[in-house]
């Protein structure tokens, strides 16, 4: 690794550094070269934007631990908590009724209601793998239902019994006083039913490692194994559980988890083990200003994203200020696609030590692609609104006479541009457009504008343009320039906000423009 490149990383205040470095110390103190980091995904669902948020902030501070230390080993698990109990059906599920008999019973043990895997569980961590490959993440996949009844969790789990009433002691605090007659951290699978219980631990056996506990039904007294998949954990104890059984060092989780966090931080302690480090991030809100939900569903879904925008414009707007609360609304799409591109145009000339805070350094594990496009997104978008345009076709004819000598690469970079735009301008901007007829004084300010613009039919520089735009600006009974500029758009353009006119003129055409404000002038828009 190049040394310049490691001395500004140890510097760099990009929060993905800044959380490498806290795994490096980690490391330090427990002389381990290998680092293991872990995102959790419940398995009742299909994945969403929040896996992928998670996944991809997970997978920017893995790569940045490799940049600060290429000794470091790492690892990504991608654990599924396939041994949950399915507590209710979700919704838009075909063959519900084979969920509702199998209530209760762990995800594993349910049938596809899909018939296209042995198991609910098995269906639904299918999806998340395609997911997770089709973002090309890096990771290992485990399944809680596999660990459990392979093994794997032995070892931990013995810990668990072992320290059952200092558990008990953290836990139960936290926990109103109905529910601590019968909490434990093990839930017994009952052997006749399959499901998993909500049972009364009467004792326990750390010798045989087995507990003794009555069945929540019968009252009948039932002994079991806490090995080969008979028992699961409580989740904060079985968070806790997994850190120590896998040696987790990192693992990030929402601000609404961070008393949970802190809980089973205190479980790991307690079974001689060390909570990884890791951040809380800030969640996304609707418009409303509510929680996104996949339940709700009043967020925008990874699909929906990517109609409308590259998955490079998703990457940034994870990668922003992780620990603010951040609106999900198909109107940052714009805005992040822009910022996107301008932080790409800007990579290629900055210093070393402004290249490793650059969100693309990031977004695109320190090697990003850049491609210069002379247009944005939004001045795109403008112009489809502007031409009321329904194919690439119309778009290109404005495009092209201006972009000869770019790249194909840049071409099919634009050409993607206005594939979304067009979509983009379908379903957001047209249902919404409503053009402003112009009052006698405005009329009289359009007529300058037309005349002035009459001038400068060669004209083809956006500066000269917008300086005759700010000229009549001036000259108008406006309070404020931005109350001009926002008058032009609700009058040509039919919508509150728009481009920097200048450039959108020369993109569009002076003639043309000029046709737009005559239609304008006599209503005809």
């Amino acid at each position: 690794m190049n040394q310049s490149l490691i001395s500004v990383a140890k510097e760099s205040k990009s929060w993905p550094f800044e959380e490498a470095r806290k795994v490096l110390k980690r490391l330090e103190k427990s002389g381990s070269n290998v680092a293991i980091f872990q995102t959790g995904y419940g398995a009742s669902g299909l994945p969403h934007i929040g896996t992928f948020g998670e996944v991809a902030r997970t997978s920017m501070v893995r790569h940045a631990l490799k940049v600060l230390d290429e000794s470091v080993n790492s690892n990504l698990i991608c654990f599924s908590d396939d041994m949950d109990a399915l507590r209710k059906v979700p919704d838009n599920i075909p063959n519900s009724s084979v969920l509702k008999e199998n209530l209760e019973k762990p995800l594993s043990s349910i049938p596809d209601p899909y018939e296209k895997f042995p198991s609910f569980a098995e269906h639904n961590n299918n999806l998340l793998k395609e997911f997770l490959n089709r973002f090309s993440f890096e990771y290992e996949f485990a399944s809680a239902s596999e660990y459990y009844k392979s093994g794997k969790f032995d070892k931990t789990l013995s810990k668990v019994l072992e320290n059952y009433d200092e558990i008990l002691k953290i836990i139960l605090p936290t926990i109103g006083k109905e529910r601590q007659k019968t909490y434990s951290p093990f839930l017994p699978i009952c052997p006749n039913t399959g499901q998993v219980l909500l049972a009364k631990v009467l004792d326990r056996n750390t010798k045989s490692n087995t507990i003794l506990y009555e069945d929540p039904k019968t009252e009948k007294e039932m002994e079991t194994s806490i090995f080969g998949g008979n028992c699961k954990l409580q989740w904060k104890a079985d968070w806790a559980m997994r850190w120590v059984a896998l040696n987790v060092d990192y693992e990030m989780a929402g601000k609404d988890l961070i008393e949970s966090v802190s809980l089973s931080g205190k479980i790991c302690k307690a079974l001689g083990g060390f909570a990884p480090v890791g951040f809380n991030y800030e969640l996304f809100f609707d418009e409303k200003g509510e929680k996104i939900s996949k339940s709700k569903g009043n967020g925008i879904s990874i699909d929906e994203w990517l109609k409308f925008a590259s998955q490079e414009s998703l990457l940034l707007y994870m990668f922003q200020n992780p620990r603010r609360a951040k609106r999900l609304t198909f109107d940052v799409i714009p805005k992040a696609v822009d910022e996107y591109q301008s932080f790409s145009k800007k990579f290629s000339s900055q210093e070393l030590k402004d290249k490793v805070n650059n969100p693309v350094f990031h977004i695109h594990y320190g090697d990003p692609k850049i491609i210069e496009s002379p247009v944005t997104f939004s001045l795109i978008l403008n112009l489809v609104s502007a031409s009321q345009a329904d194919s690439k076709e119309v778009i290109w004819g404005f495009l092209k006479e201006y972009f000869n000598d770019i790249s194909e690469d840049s071409k099919k970079y634009i050409d993607q541009l206005v594939k979304f735009a067009l979509e983009f301008y379908k379903d957001f901007v047209l249902p919404t457009k409503k053009y402003r007829k112009p009052n006698s004084s405005e009329i009289k300010y359009l007529e300058s504008l037309k005349k002035r613009l009459s001038l400068m039919h060669e004209e083809k520089d956006p500066e000269n343009i917008q300086t005759v735009i700010y000229d009549i600006g001036k000259e108008s009974e406006y309070d404020s320039l931005k109350d001009w500029f926002s008058a032009l758009y609700e009058i040509l353009l039919g919508q509150s906000q728009g481009p920097r006119l200048g450039s959108f003129i020369i993109l569009y055409g002076v003639e043309e423009t000029i046709e737009l404000i005559d239609k304008a002038i006599k209503g005809k828009l």
